[in-house]
């Protein structure tokens, strides 16, 4: 009787274990703007990004890797809450269009009228009952740990601990540490001090460390040394373009944080049982840095706003230097996560995106369709679409919703009531605006834009501004010029 108790034990610990083990420690690295084809494994002609270029040739790359936003506020609401933009009502930072609003041919709210027809609705913030990833995995038995950038507002959303800088900066520092050249090594620490920490205690509670670099976001600063490594590199020949070294030193300052975070994984013990996620946000801003060969920038919804860098890695179970053409987006980790920790989705609210934990395995998922919308104005330096009613290109992106199915891709814009149609595995540039050529396509992808509008309740601009002003005094400065 002894013996079979003793072997009953011996069975309970090791699929105890098992179990353990089972559920990986999750280490999420997000950069702020930084570009699709900033990495040196997407090609970067000037940056350097050996750490993550490791990270890459160690794991999975995604080459339709996307964010649920094209800027940070909503990009960072998509991933918290597992829900598209339109259930949090987060569009963007200030909740306010940007730019002149009589350029507006809709009215939005705006810098000079926040309320606009007072019919949309526009928050900075997630509300504090959502179930975040930090609650799902607070309730599987994780250790959750934010470092770094917020951007959701005054409430720390279940996390055990929310640190700003690293060094104990609390919520009310919140966009305060943008071109901090320091910031990034002190968040780095203390990754790298919850790594070693939960090692000593034998890794018996699994952790979720949450990084968001405040880099390479504007303004740009870095320090001197290595902007000075790079202002050599850029003097010793000629390039395609004229590549900014501090930029490239923020690049950096980001790829050192991925390298001590792996170093520290690797020395501790834990690489087997971490799953790494590297990405960012959005696309690239166009103050520092090219977003080609994709069209458009942050704040775009062509893909130079919305395709971004993501790279999977987890030693033993994802197979090294493996690549995904599925397109993944910013909703999935909520469900991707809960399959990772056993732990159960919210019947509170939706969960719109799906696991992609057979990804990682190399298993296909369901085909399923990805959207994207944005009801506001956002003017900026990679100006793709013009003011209504003539060629005068000002903003970054007007009012509009995004689906894409398979390899293709339809934009919606309300200002016109009309569509741009891209095959996008085949023309990733989005040079070649198929509408016209496919009408049957156009109308089936937008009824079922449509419908998704009506269940996700998105806000859609209909009130006319009776403020726009085509030829507002500034645009006539512009043309005399």
């Amino acid at each position: 009787m002894k013996l079979i108790k003793i072997w009953i034990y011996c069975l309970a610990t090791a699929l105890s274990l098992s179990s353990a083990q089972s559920r990986p420690n999750i280490v999420f690295i997000m950069a702020d703007d930084l570009a699709w084809s900033d990495v040196g494994y997407q090609g970067a002609e000037f940056y350097e990004t050996p750490n993550i270029d490791s990270l890459a040739a160690s794991g999975m790359t995604f080459e339709n890797g996307y964010p649920g936003a094209a800027n940070c506020l909503p990009s960072r609401s998509c991933i918290m809450s597992g829900m598209y933009a339109p259930r949090t009502k987060m569009y963007q930072p200030g909740g306010v269009a940007k730019g002149s609003p009589e350029w507006m041919r809709l009215l939005v709210p705006n810098t000079e009228d926040r309320e606009g027809d007072g019919m949309i609705q526009s928050t900075t913030s997630l509300n504090p009952s959502t179930f975040t990833l930090a609650k799902l995995l607070n309730g599987a038995g994780y250790k959750t740990v934010h470092l770094g950038k917020w951007h959701l507002g005054s409430s720390g959303l279940g996390f055990d601990i929310n640190d700003l800088d690293g060094r104990g900066a609390g919520l009310e520092m919140d966009s305060k540490l943008y071109g901090d050249k320091d910031v990034a090594e002190w968040i780095t620490d203390a990754a790298v001090s919850h790594i070693e920490e939960s090692a000593a205690k034998g890794n018996k509670e699994p952790f979720f460390l949450y990084i968001n670099h405040w880099d390479v976001h504007i303004p740009l600063n870095a320090r001197a040394n290595v902007i000075e490594k790079y202002q050599q590199k850029l003097d010793s020949k000629k390039w395609s373009k004229d590549w900014k070294p501090v930029y490239a030193a923020m690049v950096e300052a980001v790829d050192t944080s991925v390298g001590r975070i792996q170093k520290a994984l690797h020395d501790t013990g834990l690489a087997e049982d971490t799953l790494i996620i590297f990405t960012s946000d959005n696309g690239g801003h166009a103050g520092g840095t090219w977003n080609d060969p994709l069209r458009g920038s942050k704040g775009s919804f062509y893909e130079g706003g919305i395709r971004v860098p993501l790279i999977m890695n987890w030693a033993g179970t994802i197979e090294p230097g493996s690549l995904c053409q599925t397109p993944v987006t910013g909703v999935d980790y909520m469900p991707t996560f809960a399959e990772l920790a056993g732990a159960e989705l919210p019947s509170s609210q939706a969960v719109d995106g799906l696991s992609v934990v057979p990804l990682m395995k190399g298993e296909p998922v369901a085909e399923r369709t990805i959207f994207w919308h944005y009801p506001l104005y956002l003017h900026g330096r990679t100006q793709v679409k013009p003011i209504y009613g003539t060629d005068l290109m000002r903003w970054r992106t007007t009012p509009c919703s995004v689906i894409r199915k398979g390899d293709w891709k339809l934009m919606y814009f309300f200002e016109t009531g009309t569509s741009e149609l891209y095959n996008v595995r085949e023309d990733m540039r989005e040079k070649n605006d198929l509408a016209a050529q496919y009408p049957e396509k156009v109308d089936r992808m937008l009824k079922e834009l449509q419908s998704w509008q009506d269940e996700t309740n998105a806000d859609i601009p209909t009130t006319l501004n009776p403020d726009f002003d085509p030829d507002f005094k500034y645009v006539r400065a512009t043309k005399a010029k």
